[in-house]
């Protein structure tokens, strides 16, 4: 059975992205930072997929070499998804930057020492869509790169993204050669969660959900539900002409009041906001809110994006992203979370 190796297998895409895997019939491997992580991991696989789910799970951080040459042993394919997602932005941009970019570079060198054949890594849109100012394209595809240096449309999260990314393929270009390697972009990640410990991509419902904006900011985010991302790895992963290439993967874009607008319609017993905040009283209550810093380049900005690539490459008919919404709060209020 071909094995396949899974890093930060506790995350939300992760989790998805195993089952998958299982379900293609492919052994996996997981690594966490603590391998004692592994029995509540394969109990929320489990419950999840209403079938028993029992993979390995060993230690590998992202930040030390150790545990990563035995993660790699007989192992065919690598999903590298480990990569820090913060509720609220850290003081010093390096906390994330230098293990997202570090820690990408330490899985693919073993991998390649270990004689894997492919990697997919999960990199992001903002890799992408950041940094352009004023001269951001249209329509934005894989042929674009984000400009990490310019701070005034970027955050320490879009800017690790984008030098995680860069390094990846520059390893590849040069003492990584043989290894190859595909990265998924996607665009905000909602969908089912799987537990209560999910990324900070589903804040985009436990706000509104939970009444922590008094009304929503003028803001649009691409939306793709998580097991369409979960496919894109898995296909990425399998197709021969997916080698060397990037993936854009998102349904369409909705704007936040959008957002709210679909959770009022599901959910009218619920009080839930109303109207458009104005921008600069979103900056203001970042104060109080620090999870709002994170959507400051996005104020009244919409960027738009092709998902062709990724349907003719890897075959992708995507969830609807008022879906994704609904799966995302659905699974919490059954999770007990909203």
């Amino acid at each position: 059975m071909t094995k396949v190796l899974v890093t930060g297998a506790t995350g939300f895409i992760a989790s998805h992205t195993i089952l998958a895997l299982i379900n293609k019939g492919y052994e996996v491997r997981g690594t966490a930072r603590s391998a004692s992580k592994a029995e509540q991991l394969n109990a929320t696989l489990s419950k999840y997929s209403g079938k028993p789910i029992e993979i390995e799970l060993v230690s590998a951080d992202l930040t030390k070499d150790e545990g990563w040459a035995k993660a790699m042993e007989g192992v065919t394919y690598l999903q590298h998804l480990a990569s820090p997602i913060p509720s609220n932005l850290p003081k010093d941009p390096n906390d994330l930057i230098i293990p997202a970019k570090e820690g990408a570079l330490r899985a693919l060198k073993a991998a390649k020492a270990a004689g894997v054949k492919r990697a997919v890594m999960t990199s992001s849109m903002a890799s992408i869509a950041y940094g352009w100012g004023d001269s951001r394209p249209p329509v934005l595809d894989e042929t674009h790169w984000s400009n990490p240096d310019n701070l005034k449309d970027n955050t320490a999260y879009t800017r690790s993204k984008a030098i995680a990314e860069k390094a990846a393929w520059d390893y590849i270009e040069g003492d990584g050669a043989g290894l190859e390697l595909a990265t998924i972009n996607p665009v905000a990640v909602l969908g089912p969660a799987m537990s209560a410990d999910v990324s900070a991509s589903l804040e985009l419902v436990t706000q509104p959900m939970l009444n922590k904006v008094p009304a929503f900011p003028k803001l649009t985010f691409g939306i793709v539900d998580v097991r369409d991302v979960a496919h894109a790895h898995v296909a990425a992963m399998e197709a021969p002409e997916a080698a060397g290439e990037r993936f854009l993967v998102g349904d369409k874009i909705l704007s936040f009041a959008r957002i709210g607008e679909i959770l009022r319609e599901a959910y009218p017993d619920r009080k839930l906001p109303k109207g458009e905040l104005p921008s600069w009283l979103v900056r203001m209550l970042t104060l109080v809110n620090p999870t709002l810093k994170q959507i400051l380049p996005e104020l009244e900005k919409e960027r738009s994006f092709s998902n062709e690539k990724s349907k003719r490459v890897l075959g992708l008919d995507y969830i609807p992203a008022k879906e994704a919404v609904l799966a995302s709060t659905n699974s919490l209020i059954d999770l007990g979370e909203l």
